[in-house]
């Protein structure tokens, strides 16, 4: 599970008075000891167990909850969680993010994996004398999910180990693996001797990671880096393929049994844990893995951890939620009414206030962690709905979705539940379906098809300046010479040059349109759908393009028509195309979506 970098931290002057600043503290020495009772970190010469979390969330919060770390997963613009979680107490597991396979890293690239290290190293220098840094995290899930038995992978894991080891004797080096399957025990143990820590990312396994471990052969102690709820692909799916998630009640219960198997119950083992996610999450759903809602209200999942890193549960705690009932069948025809039963609680006894939602299933159950959009509420679908159930009318486009309470107290603290429902029909790919919207994060394409003069050409998705709609455009700017070219290719998966299945089945789509300007209005464009040919193993189902399009100072819209074109598999969305003209030239695109009419 790929994991975004923290922002909008709140600190309270009082915290920050009772903590010295960053800038005039130094770092605080932490160091792993084998002891009588096993393994154990000691930092600033003081007995050191992790209670800590990862995510979004209030870092005020995690403190008054008694946790004293936080994880992060890169070290991009963490100046500010750094200072403020030194000022609150929290140490920090610094992220140095490794890149993954399947993101179109490869290391048997050695220019990458020497860029990579560098990088790596310009991190350590930067931070390492930072009063709140505890441990180095090296990659996270860098392995992959197959195998993870890559030498090369772990090879460029551990060369990073040790330069950060010579840089900073101080602070220990972890690594962090998807759960403990394949080579991984192995290649933690074996591969890399400069790391001193094996960080686990275990969900359903939590209850049994210590003595996997064990038997594995592995003798270094251990994080429990990531856990939380069953994993979304721990959990069977139903006969449309739809995953059916735990309430928020029995996510907390699950919760606490990984803590105190997989943490309390390998003393002198583990050495802590980092919670999974103290903040809001989109991944499968909007509610699967975060302990907060997106509103912010907490879930029962924090009441748990408080408990268990303060010794004391919340006086408040959340409202709970049994399972939701659908009466009848959960698969109806389009325009259907369907009734769903429910049975909320407050454990004070206090009124409760509920919202009934429906969206469209996401339909993206993959590990990862890779940024996703929530699926925008559907209007007008519930009729009624109370603590006790809800009446609602089904869309009449055929396809799957997912039927949300949330529950709140008086105290704004929550409770959610959902189940999955299907219209029956043929299902199409619903439209518009974008390419590019208010940055690359969370589109299902990547523009990681570069293609001619690259090195000319700088691309940013998060230009802000006059986009056409929501916030960010594209800017790309191009310094070729007359007679050179380059282009950028949107690719599924990312840096699918035919040699991968993926794509997108957007049957029904009459129209590629696109929002486009230039700087100077004299720039040219060409634009396409489907790059990959039926020399490929694995084609793009259908290809068109449009050459040469003038553009102008003012944003204006641009469409490729796309009938009695087979859209039943593009791997490649769009394909922009900029032709050198002997001086700089500059293109904005927003909007880049397929639409049916």
């Amino acid at each position: 599970m790929l994991h975004a970098t923290i922002h909008g931290l709140v600190v309270s002057v009082s915290c920050l008075a009772l903590w010295p600043s960053a800038a005039s503290a130094k770092a605080i020495p932490v160091e792993l000891r084998q002891t009588e009772q096993g393994w154990q970190l000691f930092r600033g010469g003081e007995p050191y167990f992790i209670r800590g979390a990862g995510g979004d969330g209030s870092l005020e919060q995690l403190a008054a909850a008694g946790a004293n770390s936080v994880r992060t997963w890169d070290a991009d613009e963490i100046d500010a969680r750094l200072d403020a979680a030194h000022a609150l107490g929290l140490s920090v597991t610094v992220g140095i993010w490794l890149g993954h396979e399947r993101h179109g890293f490869d290391y048997g690239d050695e220019t990458q994996v020497r860029e990579q290290f560098e990088r790596a190293r310009q991190t350590v220098l930067r931070y390492k004398d930072h009063p709140a840094v505890l441990l180095w995290g090296i990659g996270n899930e860098m392995e992959g999910f197959d195998e993870g038995d890559n030498p090369a992978i772990w090879k460029a894991v551990n060369d990073v180990a040790a330069m950060v080891k010579k840089l900073d004797p101080f602070h220990p080096t972890m690594t962090a693996t998807a759960e403990l399957g394949g080579g991984r025990i192995d290649g933690v143990q074996k591969g890399c001797p400069a790391i001193d820590i094996h960080g686990i990312n275990s969900y359903g396994g939590a209850l049994s990671v210590a003595d996997r471990y064990r038997q594995g052969g592995a003798t270094k102690p251990y994080v429990l880096t990531e856990f939380g709820p069953l994993g979304v692909w721990e959990i069977p799916k139903n006969d449309w393929g739809a995953p059916t998630e735990t309430t928020s009640t029995e996510k907390a219960a699950f919760y606490r049994r990984s803590y105190e198997s997989g943490v309390l119950g390998a003393a002198g083992l583990a050495l802590g844990s980092y919670v999974f996610s103290w903040g809001f999450k989109m991944e499968a759903t909007s509610t699967w893995y975060g302990m907060f809602l997106q509103d912010g209200a907490p879930l029962a999942a924090v009441d748990v951890m408080t408990e268990l890193w303060s010794g004391r549960a919340p006086s408040n705690l959340a409202p709970t939620v049994t399972p939701l009932i659908v009466e009848g069948d959960p698969q109806v025809d389009p325009g259907d009414e369907v009734r769903v039963r429910a049975v909320v609680a407050d454990p004070e006894g206090g009124a409760i206030r509920v919202r009934w939602v429906l969206r469209r299933e996401s339909g993206e159950y993959a590990t990862g962690g890779d940024f996703r959009r929530v699926p925008p509420e559907l209007k007008g679908a519930v009729l009624e709905g109370s603590a006790s159930g809800a009446r609602l009318r089904m869309p009449k486009d055929p396809g799957p979705y997912r039927l949300f309470l949330y529950a709140y107290d008086a105290a704004g603290r929550a409770a959610t539940a959902n189940v999955p429902l299907l219209v029956k029909g043929e299902v199409r790919t619903p439209m518009p379906f974008y390419v590019y919207r208010d940055g690359f994060e969370g589109m299902p394409w990547a523009p990681s098809g570069w293609m001619g003069a690259v090195e000319s050409l700088t691309l940013d998705g998060d230009y802000a300046n006059k986009p056409h709609e929501g916030e960010a455009c594209i800017e790309m700017r191009f310094v070729g010479e007359v007679g050179t070219w380059v282009g950028v290719a949107w690719q599924h998966p990312p840096n699918n040059w035919g040699d991968q299945e993926g794509g997108y089945d957007l049957t029904g789509a009459k129209y590629l349109e696109l929002w486009a300007r230039g700087r100077y209005s004299t720039e040219k464009i060409s634009i396409a759908v489907g790059l990959l040919g039926d020399d490929k193993d694995h084609p793009d189902s259908g290809k068109t393009k449009a050459k040469d399009i003038v553009l102008t100072y003012e944003w204006q819209r641009y469409r490729i028509r796309l009938k009695r074109l087979d859209l039943s598999s593009i791997k490649t969305g769009f394909v922009v195309v900029l032709s050198g003209q002997g001086s700089p030239i500059t293109v904005y695109l927003d909007s880049v979506r397929f639409v049916r009419k």
